[in-house]
């Protein structure tokens, strides 16, 4: 199992060389051909009788506008990925959002930076990472604050027994075979057999890929502090845990872990859903 198709997505207003830099390194790893993806729109604007013409000029000033800066950011892609992978461009005058979920059938693996966290900032023109996970179908890899490469060497997986913590712990294999250190960690008030059986059976089904993975049961009446306290003091490098969330109205309501695993911009965070 490897990765051979990756997604980055390039949020318009950049910055574009750190993202773009941790995905050709990460592309180089596993050979994998590299797809920059960069989308963006623009609200069409409140009308209004008497000035109707000039708010549809000034809409699609701000489409045309949009346009260019693909163009820009297009070049610098390629300057980027110029003689080191395969690679691809692709550009949607749509939600940027929506535009990473849409090309993300054709891919392995989707990268995104979050400087933000889980906030979304401006829909039109930043992807929503929380958003992207629990839609695309695919695992996503949040790159740290503006992180050039992706530091894989010390892994912990938060781990819990539900489909999708058992989803991101197949699709993070190809991370887990070039390691140097994966743990497996859950958190439980009181660890009763079924807990320790099933830590037990993901430590062996990594076996099984030939990882040699740690198990940690920790016993604590907070999940939350007790699962932040262990990464902190394990010097993990990659977080990979499932994505737990659901859309309510207009409005994603995802779990508390993964909240705040979205919420650390210093680390590297693997999810999938």
């Amino acid at each position: 199992m490897s990765y051979k198709s990756i997604l980055v997505n390039i949020d318009i207003d950049g910055p574009i060389v750190p993202i773009v830099k941790a995905a050709v390194d990460l592309a180089g790893r596993y050979d994998a051909k590299l797809i920059g993806l960069c989308g963006a729109d623009a609200p069409l604007p409140m009308a209004v009788p008497e000035g109707e013409a000039l708010v549809v000029e000034a809409w699609q000033q701000m489409r045309d506008d949009i346009e260019k800066r693909f163009k820009e950011v297009h070049a610098e892609f390629d300057r980027l990925t110029a003689n080191s992978v395969e690679s691809e461009w692709r550009e949607s005058l749509a939600s940027p959002t929506h535009a990473v979920v849409e090309a993300s059938r054709s891919v392995d693996l989707i990268v995104m930076a979050a400087s933000e966290g889980a906030s979304t900032g401006d829909a039109y023109r930043v992807a929503d990472p929380a958003s992207v996970v629990l839609r695309a179908g695919r695992p996503l890899l949040v790159v740290a604050g503006k992180a050039e490469q992706v530091q894989a060497r010390k892994i912990v997986v938060a781990w819990k027994d539900t489909r999708e913590a058992r989803r991101a712990v197949a699709d993070a294999v190809p991370l887990f075979v070039v390691a140097d250190e994966v743990t497996v960690v859950t958190v439980a008030a009181e660890a009763d057999q079924w807990i320790r059986d099933g830590l037990k059976d993901v430590v062996a089904f990594l076996a099984a890929h030939g990882i040699g993975a740690k198990p940690k049961l920790i016993e604590g009446p907070d999940e939350y502090i007790e699962l932040f306290n262990f990464i902190d003091g394990s010097n993990a490098d990659l977080v990979v845990s499932g994505a737990y969330g659901h859309s309510r109205l207009r409005e994603w309501v995802f779990g508390g872990v993964t909240r705040s695993l979205l919420n650390e911009t210093g680390l590297n965070r693997f999810m999938s859903s």
